[in-house]
């Protein structure tokens, strides 16, 4: 392939281009045909899956099936860390992901070189791919739970196919990171925590939308440079052991950091030993108050961070500086801030890095992608179920919305999933079957609020809903947690909030499995001895999913 720029004017055809930033009448450096595909395909991840979605979509493309109708939901089986939710995030790179939906000439000329697609495969590939269906989500920032759809797309299956390992790595991730945030501030109780999880990231792209995740999560900052820049979270940083050591004395080192920082200065005080530390760190801080400036904090990395914390914060008192804050750090997680509060810890800010941007504990969110209806000949969408001999596993067919329950206090009460087309319970008796057990039931009696709780985002293929500012979404997700019960958010054996079925959807799961328990136990045999299935229940087909009743 080679790729030449065109002067949109003249019509000309150049080799390369330069850059020039015209403020400063400098040049930034140039650009030529062949690195400019690069930056043509910054934002798209048309290729960042698995090779069965492509294998699947150029067969449905091929076979005549492209352009059936699909519903898929995006949810996850289980809470991380064995805890009681979990806090969405992920839609705006998803929305990103699927505005950039795009496969280049060099992408088809590798896909050939396979040897696995045919010559019609590629042919069908090479028309393009754009997303043209429905999609519907939980604002960023939502508290979720297992099994409820996160993302609902309805579309023409070659398109909603090519989506799932994408989203499933955007949303898996950047979920996981804002529940582990979100735990470490309940943990803090209030107190502020930091993202300084970079350096310990699965990559550079990793640390970047971690730190954002993490910002909605709860944190008040990040050490993210980039994060910062792109999302404007507050960046926040102090020293490294290494500046110490480069100095032949602490207090060298100490005075030279709070020269070039003065209005920024929080000093590391466990390079050598943690109380000397301490007290350098006073007399630097006295003569920066006789400079009039003040310092701003100190950081513990290492050691007994109670019993150290406490000793720096008597001696910072006595010294008369009250208002420098105590940082520490040091491999923390939810459980051992529990712990050291508990022990007394006088530690004002908190700052996680491994355990956090890695969620350590459980360092995955098992996301799935699952079609839960498909279209018959009529264009009506019949639901659709995966069954397993894990309880678990078993889908919950249909097309679906959530409709979430709260008390008079605005407290979370329980979700339900009803039909798109269901109307939202207002004032009646309401009742929810437990997703795979039948003798379980759960009521909602008046008085409640009942609301659905899922968006729209794109309609045939246009976004149709804005992003609003990563602040709001932070305080949308600090909202959430406060609506929750304070068992619910319990880091040990946590209450498990209801995520029910409604008398609809119910049904037609029951009526799912019936039919193939019968189908499979009584489905006459052909001459090859297999099991000729029966018809499946057309009664129990959903309407086509269009923007829903909210």
């Amino acid at each position: 392939m080679d790729i030449l720029f065109k002067d949109p004017v003249t019509g000309k055809l150049m080799e390369r281009v330069d850059v020039v930033d015209t403020r400063a009448n400098r040049e930034l450096g140039f650009l030529e045909g062949s690195n400019s595909l690069d930056c043509l395909k910054i934002g798209n991840h048309t290729l960042d899956t698995d090779l069965y979605e492509l294998t699947m979509t150029a067969g449905y493309l091929v076979s005549g099936k492209g352009e059936q109708k699909a519903c898929f939901d995006l949810y996850y089986r289980q809470n991380p860390d064995d805890g009681g939710f979990c806090i969405f995030a992920g839609l705006e790179s998803a929305i990103r992901y699927i505005n950039h939906l795009k496969i280049y000439p060099d992408d088809l000329d590798y896909l050939a070189g396979l040897g696995i697609f045919t010559r019609k495969a590629l042919e069908r590939l090479s028309k393009g791919i754009r997303f043209s269906g429905d999609i519907w989500a939980v604002p960023e920032g939502t508290v979720v739970f297992p099994n409820e759809p996160l993302i609902r797309v309805t579309g023409p299956i070659a398109e909603a196919q090519i989506l799932e390992t994408t989203l499933l790595a955007i949303v898996g991730h950047q979920t996981l990171i804002a529940t582990k945030a979100a735990r470490l501030k309940l943990a803090t109780r209030g107190a502020p925590v930091v993202d300084f999880g970079t350096r310990r990231a699965h990559g550079v792209e990793a640390a970047l939308y971690g730190a954002r995740a993490a910002y909605i999560g709860g944190c008040e900052g990040t050490s993210n440079v980039m994060a910062g820049k792109l999302f404007g979270i507050p960046v926040r940083g102090t020293h490294a052991h290494s500046w110490v050591e480069s100095f032949d004395k602490e207090i060298e080192s100490f005075e030279a950091f709070a020269k070039v920082f003065p209005d920024n200065c929080v000093l590391l005080v466990d390079t050598y030993e943690v109380v000397e530390g301490v007290r350098n760190a006073i007399r630097v801080a006295k003569k920066m108050r006789k400079a009039g400036k003040a310092l701003q904090g100190i950081r513990i990395d290492s050691g007994d961070l109670a019993y150290y914390s406490k000793i720096a914060r008597d001696m910072l008192d006595e010294a008369g500086f009250p208002e420098v804050k105590i940082l520490a750090s040091s491999d923390l997680d939810e459980w051992l801030i529990e712990t050291l509060r508990d022990q007394g810890a006088r530690i004002d800010i908190w700052c996680v890095g491994t355990k956090l941007m890695t969620s350590y504990q459980t360092p995955a969110l098992g996301v799935v992608y699952k079609l839960m209806a498909a279209d018959s000949k009529d264009g009506n969408l019949i639901p659709k179920i995966k069954i397993s001999e894990n309880p678990e596993k078993v889908t919950n067919p249909g097309v679906k919305k959530i409709v979430r329950f709260y008390n008079l206090k605005g407290r979370m009460m329980g979700d339900l999933l009803t039909d798109v087309n269901e109307k939202i319970p207002q004032g009646v008796p309401v009742v929810a079957h437990h997703p795979m057990y039948d003798y379980l039931k759960k009521s909602y009696k008046p008085p409640y609020h009942a609301k659905e709780i899922m968006i729209p985002v794109f309609e045939k293929g246009r976004q149709v809903y804005d992003p609003p500012p990563l602040s709001q979404v932070k305080a949308h997700a600090e909202e959430e947690v406060g609506r929750l019960e304070a068992e619910t958010k319990r880091f040990i054996n946590p209450h498990i909030y209801k995520v029910s079925l409604s008398d609809t959807l119910y049904d037609i799961k029951k009526q799912l499995l019936t039919w193939h328990q019968l189908n499979h136990a009584n489905a006459p045999k052909e001459k090859s001895g297999k099991r000729r299935p029966a018809p499946a229940p057309s009664h129990v087909s959903t309407t086509n999913d269009g923007a829903g009743k909210r």
